[in-house]
């Protein structure tokens, strides 16, 4: 099935990513839009993704999941995807988890990393997401094996599972409150390279370190049917 301009919007959350926004920017599929969510860079990257053609938004409150939000409530299209900005994942790997949305196969599609290349997944990050996603299998019954940033599913039931966390926790709460709204969640195997320039999250300890209490947060919520956590 073919996509026009207002069939796919892909958010991309960027802080100081001059690098990476040539490449990433160059592998988004013909026909979507690239929603660059500017998040405080100071190292021109708004202005270099305008250059290559995409939409720039800007976030001043800082935290991934406030870009993510920001640009999915900026987005118009059908589906939303969401791909991070410094070029460890391929947006062009999208295409067939909007073709499942897009035939009704799944409601949210999600890229489990497999890393390819020396350093691509440092082993701290490696282990916080392994222990995060045991414990989101714990939560909802999900055998999802990563809660990585690639991922696809329709915006308006998106904006409908009232997101709140706005920082590190947003990718998990997503995941959490769509299993609870009873959405059919799909995991696909994805590559997953080194990234361009230095980390802000989970290349460092304390980045993994903040991001396993944010999301460790949001599995403590109560879920919408108010049973009780497992």
């Amino acid at each position: 099935m073919t996509t026009t301009s207002t069939d796919v919007d892909v958010v991309l959350p960027c802080l100081d990513e001059a690098e990476a926004l040539p490449w990433v920017l160059g592998r988004i599929p013909a026909g979507w839009r690239a929603l660059v969510v500017d998040n405080g860079s100071t190292d021109g990257s708004p202005d270099i993704a305008r250059s290559l053609g995409a939409t720039v938004v800007h976030e001043p409150r800082r935290g991934f999941g406030a870009a993510c939000h920001a640009g999915l409530t900026a987005a118009t299209g059908d589906i939303v995807c969401f791909c991070d900005c410094d070029a460890s994942l391929d947006p062009s790997l999208l295409l067939p988890f909007v073709r499942e949305i897009r035939d009704g196969a799944a409601d949210l599609v999600l890229g489990r990393r497999r890393p390819e290349g020396r350093g691509a997944w440092p082993a701290h990050a490696r282990a916080g997401n392994l222990a995060l996603a045991r414990m989101l299998r714990r939560r909802t019954g999900l055998r999802l094996h990563d809660l990585g940033p690639l991922r696809a599913a329709r915006r308006e039931p998106l904006l409908a599972l009232g997101l709140t966390d706005r920082r590190s926790g947003y990718p998990l709460q997503m995941v959490v409150r769509a299993a609870d709204a009873g959405w059919r969640i799909a995991e696909h195997d994805v590559p997953y390279r080194p990234r361009t320039g230095a980390s802000k999250v989970t290349g460092t300890w304390r980045g993994t370190w903040q991001a396993v209490r944010d999301m460790s947060r949001v599995l403590a919520e109560t879920p919408a049917d108010g049973r009780p956590v497992r």
